[in-house]
Formats: C-alpha cells, structure tokens, sequence
C-alpha cells in the first residue's frame, strides 16, 4: 500500500493548492462505457482511509464516495461510449475521457497526479 496523500503533500509543501488526482473505471470490461473522475481534495479537510479503490472493500468505497462528495474542493467526470471506444481504441477513449473530466473540474488545477497514463501536451491544467 502506498502512502496516503503522498504526491499531494509534496504538491501542498511545494505551495500548490489545486491538485488534482484523476483515475478511471472500465478499462477492462469488455462492454460499457469508459469513465473518468477528476477531484481536487482540499489539504485542510483530509479523508481518513483514502486509499486506492482495488484495495477497499465496496462499502469502505461508498463510505469514502460520501465523504468525497462532501469534502473535495471539486469534482469533474468524463464518460466515454462504446461507440467511441470502438472507434478510437481504449486507451485514446481513456484519454479522452480524463480531459472531459478536467475540463468540467473546478476550480481549474494547478497539477494533475495521474496514474501510469500521459495526456497530451497543453492539456489541462
């Protein structure tokens, strides 16, 4: 298990306020939509067990989807179709679908923590 907070607290250190994490679900189904979720959480309001999805049983998941909704500085979601996966291939529909959820985030971000995929160059932020 990773540290909680552990790259925000450097970007908190470091005097950035909105950083913003972003993650999707539905990369490995074979059907459905891919979705994205953008949230900035707010340094003065930490959420206790926040920790990575897989590793939370689904009603510490629910406990902490509540908490978030209540506590974030913001939030932004992007949903990509099947027909638009199809077309363009799960990983640019991935793409695609973390820029939708930057886009509708605010406020706007400072930096952007994203896990093990790169958005394109003058992306958002």
């Amino acid at each position: 298990m990773g540290a909680p907070y552990r790259y925000e607290r450097a970007a908190w250190r470091s005097g950035l306020k909105q950083v913003a994490g972003v993650d999707e679900a539905g990369r490995g189904p074979l059907a459905g939509p891919v979705v994205a979720a953008a949230v900035i959480l707010d340094p003065d309001r930490r959420i206790k067990g926040l920790e990575d999805s897989k590793l939370l049983t689904p009603a510490h998941r629910e406990r902490l989807f509540e908490q978030i909704l209540e506590h974030a500085r913001g939030i932004g979601t992007g949903i990509v179709d099947p027909r638009t996966i199809d077309r363009v291939n799960i990983l640019e529909a991935t793409r695609l679908a973390m820029l939708e959820a930057l886009r509708r985030l605010s406020p706007r971000p400072e930096l952007v923590l994203i896990d093990g995929l790169r958005l394109p160059a003058g992306s958002p932020p």
